[in-house]
């Protein structure tokens, strides 16, 4: 399938034959599908396809549960994506057994609005949204008319606009929640506009905007510490720590193969739990 990317979700569009060419753009290499691959010789090494974001998901896959899963007889292929929509098609299509990018929330749209049948089977991390300088340097730096840069899907920009609301710069209407827009917006007393843009955009246009809502695995990807660099974070005690975990997330109907079992144990171990807060400075934290 080939989908169009819109400011509230996805549309399909196309046929299924597509759906080869855009998963090979991103070098996925290969004709046998994830199924297939996981099906190996009784007793042999049992390959797991997951397709994962850089940072820092593929780092903890590489760092901590790939060995794990050594000991357990799998081999796990770790396939690298820049984006949040081709993880979730290549699961859906059956080119990947799992993915692991995304929260709860922005599956649950993805869902809705491609009518794809992917579940969460574990969460693992919560990744701290952030606010970083851009133009201005402080928050109380705002001024009348400045561009504040948000993601444009449908549930981080939403994260966005809270965060904005927490740190008093906007006020959204009463009961927004979760599945807030810039139309939500009650009162904005700077008179603020709002560059949409795509979540793995938003991070390059800091020297464009005021400041910026950035998401902390692509905050990472541009060498920004969330501990040092972000003006404002959500509160680790917020409704955000539970909603936004990061899920490994599965086709319907996989949830209890014995790969994915294993994968999801490897994924809440000790192991990976040290491995996260010995790594990433706060930008990750284990909510296991």
């Amino acid at each position: 399938m080939t989908y169009q990317v819109s400011r509230r979700g996805f549309a399909k569009i196309a046929g299924i034959s597509a759906a080869g060419a855009a998963l090979a753009g991103f070098g996925l290499i290969g004709c046998s599908s994830a199924s297939k691959d996981a099906k190996t010789a009784e007793g042999g090494s049992k390959t797991i396809k997951i397709a994962a974001s850089p940072t820092p998901h593929a780092e903890i896959l590489s760092g901590a549960v790939k060995p794990l899963l050594e000991e357990k007889g799998f081999t796990l292929q770790i396939d690298e994506f820049n984006d949040y929509v081709q993880p979730n098609l290549a699961v859906q299509e059956g080119e990947e057994n799992a993915n692991y990018f995304q929260h709860q929330p922005y599956l649950d749209n993805f869902n809705k609005e491609n009518g794809t049948d992917l579940v969460s089977v574990a969460a693992v991390h919560y990744e701290p949204f952030g606010l970083y300088a851009g133009k201005k340097k402080s928050l109380a730096d705002l001024s009348a008319g400045d561009q504040i840069a948000v993601p444009s899907d449908a549930t981080n920009e939403a994260r966005a606009l809270l965060l904005l609301q927490q740190e008093g710069i906007i006020k959204l209407k009463d009961g927004a929640g979760i599945e807030a827009t810039v139309n939500d917006i009650a009162e904005n007393p700077l008179n603020l506009s709002f560059k949409e843009l795509e979540a793995a955009q938003v991070s390059r246009s800091l020297q464009d905007v005021s400041i910026a809502a950035i998401n902390a695995n692509y905050a990472i990807e541009a060498g920004l510490s969330v501990s040092k660099d972000a003006l404002a974070v959500e509160s680790a005690e917020g409704k955000a720590a539970s909603t936004y975990a990061n899920i490994l997330c599965v086709k319907k109907g996989s949830e209890n193969d014995e790969g994915i079992k294993a994968l999801a144990e490897a994924l809440r171990s000790d192991k990976v739990r040290d491995f996260i807060n010995a790594t990433f400075d706060g930008a990750v934290l284990p909510v296991f």
